[in-house]
């Protein structure tokens, strides 16, 4: 198979969406992780429809990528400089 063919199915299987917000590296970042994380929940959720994977296996296997998301959020979102700052109370 030519690498050109070879691209095509990876842009066909894995599409990338365009980051559409505020930019930052770290958001961008951020961003294609979630869309990773979709891709894989949908796969996931079609071999558990289709009899290839148990309910249990894919609970697994959707717990585990949630937990790398939110790994993901908080070393590259929830960063001290991209919280708003609060006002003082009085």
């Amino acid at each position: 198979m030519s690498e050109t063919s070879e691209n095509e199915k990876d842009q066909f299987f894995y599409p990338i969406g365009r980051y559409r917000g505020d930019f930052s590296p770290q958001r961008l970042a951020f961003n294609a992780n979630l869309q990773e994380f979709a891709q894989r929940i949908g796969i996931i959720c079609s071999l558990e429809t289709g009899g290839k994977i148990s309910p249990d296996e894919a609970y697994d296997q959707i717990k585990a990528l949630w937990k790398q998301l939110k790994a993901s959020k908080s070393a590259l979102i929830d960063t001290p400089q991209d919280r708003p700052e609060l006002p003082p109370e009085e």
